[in-house]
């Protein structure tokens, strides 16, 4: 049987406060008949306004959810309130899932098997896609010279903000038009890049920050221009490099994660075509941002044999569900397929093994972290997060928060604020803490108590 979530895990699914709190208000064993639990399901009926109660249902593998209720949100607040009753150990265990949660299982499960077989077919043409749509090579090279001509024209931009001074840039409509050219060009990757940066205006050290965006952007767009170049002198100088200097990236990783800013983009398909790693993966935490008239969710994951870190992202418009099947604090055995690149990290869930045991990752100290991000720049300096886990650090240097080790401390970003959970779950004692590594310091993810049960910072 999968273990039982604690209570941070499961308020952590919720969309948002209001279906938190809601949560919470049906959460009573009084409220709640005919429950259930087996391996990989969790069922119940709860009374609600109308004659006949809701039905709700978990699939623990995954998870995913089933409602009957009219609520549009997901997880509605059935399904939370069913979770945190199966937290604190109020749901029975039992032998066989109700009839209508087996009916529903055997539904996913024929998509579930039914995608795979349209995922293996994709990718036999998977290839085509590197000659454009509809595999027209003339197509593809026209867009190749949109791009060029686009970033060509950012280059020159940025000297006339480099030569003008930043003080224009106050305004926030001061990108718009840059950022409709490169969409024109086709460049919808750095387009991106230049509408965000209106969010810089809002900090107190904007110019030092804009500068910096100016300076990766010019980076990105020399780097796209002079790839030809780079990779030459890539694989001609991959044989004389001395035995001790340290590893470059390789020319086709660095050639992949340019194209890949600038907007060139890699399938579905394609990725999962690719070989993948299987591991443990501990589900470390995520964060929702707004981008690009979306919201966008990151999950931050470590392999506990590999090492290696993940990122899982998903998109859903303003006031629709994220994807929620990657639950904080648990381990999944599954295989996963990389985007390519040169530092990969951006991964997809291609297969799902039976479960396993949730408990701390194994950590590293905060100078193999900073060893560990050093080496992920050096193959994509446009990284803006990468995750960690340190162990044997605490909260510590007021009003400037840090995390505290034996031979120094990172600074905890900006929106951590004060730390009260953190600090709670330290009391004055050395923890492990996953974290999301950023240019403006880490943002703490969650941590572990003495038993080894989460707690979501």
């Amino acid at each position: 049987m999968i273990e039982r979530w604690n209570r941070d895990q499961v308020l952590a699914l919720a969309p948002d406060a209001s279906s938190r709190k809601a949560a919470q208000g049906v959460s009573s064993p009084g409220k709640w008949s005919g429950t259930g639990v087996t391996a990989d399901a969790l069922w119940g009926e709860c009374k609600g306004s109308g004659s006949k109660p809701y039905r709700a249902c978990v699939d623990l593998s995954e998870p995913a959810y089933r409602c009957s209720c009219p609520s549009r949100k997901f997880p509605c607040k059935h399904a939370l309130g069913l979770l945190l009753l199966w937290s604190a150990d109020g749901v029975p265990a039992a032998a066989e899932p109700a009839d209508w949660v087996a009916e529903w299982l055997d539904q996913r499960r024929d998509r579930a098997a039914r995608a795979v077989t349209r995922t293996a077919a994709a990718a036999g043409t998977a290839g085509a896609a590197e000659t454009g749509p509809s595999g027209d090579p003339r197509r593809a090279e026209q867009r190749e010279q949109r791009v060029a001509a686009g970033l060509s024209e950012l280059e020159r931009w940025l000297a006339d903000q480099i030569r003008q001074g930043i003080a224009g840039s106050r305004r926030h409509d001061h990108w718009d038009d840059l950022a409709r050219r490169l969409i024109d060009a086709q460049a919808p990757g750095v387009a991106s890049s230049v509408s965000r940066l209106n969010a810089v205006l809002a900090t107190d050290d904007w110019p030092a920050r804009l500068l910096g965006e100016y300076a990766l952007l010019h980076l990105l767009a020399v780097a796209h221009r002079r790839l030809p170049e780079v990779v030459r002198a890539a694989e001609a100088g991959a044989d004389a490099r001395p035995e001790a200097a340290p590893p470059r990236p390789p020319a086709a990783g660095l050639l992949r994660r340019v194209r890949e800013r600038v907007g060139f983009p890699v399938t579905r398909e394609e990725v999962l075509a690719g070989e993948t790693v299987r591991d443990v993966w501990d589900v470390l935490g995520f964060r929702d941002e707004e981008q690009d008239r979306l919201t966008a969710r990151r999950v931050w994951l470590r392999g506990r044999d590999t090492g290696r870190a993940a990122l899982v992202l998903s998109f859903a418009p303003p006031g629709q569900a994220l994807d929620a099947s990657l639950v904080t604090g648990t381990a999944i055995d599954a295989d996963l397929a990389f985007y390519p690149g040169s530092s990969p990290l951006r991964a997809l869930v291609a297969t799902r093994h039976d479960g396993v045991p949730a408990g701390p990752p194994p950590g590293s100290t905060l100078e193999q972290a900073l060893e560990e991000v050093a080496g992920a720049l050096a193959g994509d300096p446009w990284l803006d997060s990468w995750p960690v886990v340190v162990a044997s650090v605490t909260p510590a240097g007021s009003p400037s928060w840090q995390l505290a080790g034996p031979s120094g401390g990172l600074a905890l970003h900006p929106s951590a604020g004060t730390p009260w959970r953190l600090i709670a779950a330290s009391g004055g004692h050395p923890l492990t803490v996953a974290a999301e590594w950023t240019p403006r310091g880490l943002r703490p993810l969650t941590t572990w108590d003495e038993e080894g049960r989460v707690i979501v910072l």
